[in-house]
């Protein structure tokens, strides 16, 4: 058990906050982890993350502290995640991106670019004896649905759960890459589909939660054994008071959604920081897509990385409190990432319905002789979501349902149950319960004749 890694990194002063206030900022330097914070009241606040990024920083060392280290554990099969959150117009996209991710300028090359690089550079330079396969998605969470940016037309993916692969998006189409050139040209395409919309904060700000996601599967040519890393980038929509962004019809609903997203994002980060860690402590995962595409990299098997983007001028000062309060509270979640064994999971679904899998397969290879492996991939699909064939996974993405639902059940009665009592009180309270419990046995002892007059 790890804690995730929590930077915070403040933008220059633009042109209008410098035009409006100078060169006032309303935080003070320490060191390179802590800095004194002033609110709105002038009152000191002290806070300290893993590392510090000031309006001077640069992209690259922004890059080695924060990615470096998730890109090589992911090439090792540790999946890994990286988050930057914030107000809108604090910089996250920037950071992210740079100036484009195409930008040949070497030192503003945001994270995604050198992310691209850096898991290049670690397979050429890794053991001949491994073989490396990268794929890469790209999705958006836009008005509390998931899209594909590679192909538009998949614009409401659903989400599942298994207990050997965690969190997938089933559909999402994948894209194999074969060098940096290649992967950055396919990641433009997919940005230039993302939402975006013009705000007084922001002449181009994200209307939408963007996720990158590379797949890299490592293979030995020496025992044929494989294993798979992922490593997921999380371009955060900012947070925003719609006084100060002016926002106006859609852009105003788009902005609600953000904002309610983010705030379940909050209520996840409090249920992992708040309380004892158990079975029968309830994590909203599910309250949002968002929180349910990060369950792995908030909660589960997943190295993560937080980068709180803020902006040091005193007229945003609520807003950036509120952002360094988040990162605070997110510095002690706990992760367990570790090493994913994918050969281990492909033994135990073989061995778990070894009769039904070679009807399968005697059955997909008949297809083959007569349609192509595309047509085949759909109707095995097809034939498992009807139930012809039989998708292990099935059961245990069932149990994990059943447990969710169970424990959001009871944590709904429970809370139930104390409003009622500090409503109306306990004696009340057990009246009304016996009297339900009368009408109930009433009911009981008259269906039948109900039913016997219906005919049934």
């Amino acid at each position: 058990m790890s804690n995730i890694t929590v930077c915070a990194r403040f933008r220059p002063l633009s042109s209008k906050e410098r035009r409006d206030h100078g060169d006032a900022v309303c935080i003070q330097y320490v060191d390179s982890e802590t800095f004194i914070f002033k609110d709105e009241k002038a009152e000191e606040l002290t806070f300290s993350f893993d590392r510090v990024f000031y309006d001077k920083s640069e992209q690259i060392d922004v890059y080695r502290h924060l990615a470096q280290p998730i890109v090589r554990d992911a090439l090792n099969a540790v999946n890994g995640t990286i988050i930057t959150f914030g107000q809108t117009g604090a910089g996250k996209t920037y950071s992210m991106e740079g100036p484009g991710v195409l930008e040949c300028d070497a030192v503003k090359k945001g994270l995604l670019s050198r992310v691209v690089e850096g898991i290049f550079e670690c397979t050429k330079s890794s053991d001949e004896t491994s073989k490396y396969s990268i794929k890469l998605s790209m999705v958006e969470i836009y008005m509390e649905k998931v899209r594909d940016l590679f192909d538009l037309s998949r614009d409401n993916i659903q989400i599942k759960e298994t207990k050997t692969q965690g969190i997938m998006l089933n559909g999402m189409m994948e894209m194999t890459i074969k060098d940096p050139q290649e992967a950055l040209l396919t990641l433009s395409k997919g940005i230039a589909n993302r939402a975006v919309g013009e705000t007084q904060m922001n002449i181009a700000s994200s209307r939408s939660h963007c996720v990158y996601m590379f797949t890299i599967q490592q293979e030995s040519t020496k025992d044929k054994r494989a294993r798979t890393g992922k490593l997921n980038l999380v371009d955060l929509a900012g947070s925003e008071k719609v006084e100060k962004t002016g926002a106006e019809g859609r852009v105003l609903e788009e902005a609600k959604t953000i904002n309610k997203s983010l705030s379940a994002l909050g209520n996840v980060i409090n249920a992992l920081t708040c309380g004892p860690m158990g079975r029968g402590n309830h994590i909203p995962y599910r309250d949002s897509k968002l929180t349910r595409i990060l369950q792995d990299a908030l909660g589960g098997n997943s190295r993560t990385a937080l980068l709180c983007c803020c902006s040091p001028s005193p007229t945003n000062s609520s807003e950036t409190l509120s952002t360094l309060r988040f990162g605070a509270r997110a510095k002690h979640i706990k992760a367990s990432p570790r090493v994913a064994n994918e050969d281990r999971c492909i033994r135990e679904l073989e061995v778990f319905t070894p009769i039904k899998r070679e009807s399968r397969d005697k059955l997909l290879n008949e297809l083959q002789e007569n349609l192509d492996i595309e047509h085949v991939q759909k109707l095995e699909e097809l034939f498992i979501q009807e139930g012809i064939l039989f998708d292990p996974c099935s059961i245990e993405e069932s149990e994990l349902a059943y447990e969710d639902v169970t424990s959001q059940t009871i944590s709904s009665l429970q809370l139930a149950l104390e409003e009622l009592l500090s409503t109306i009180g306990e004696e009340e309270l057990q009246h009304i319960l016996f009297d339900w419990c009368l009408c109930y046995q009433v009911l009981d002892q008259s269906l039948p004749n109900f039913q016997s007059q219906l005919g049934f």
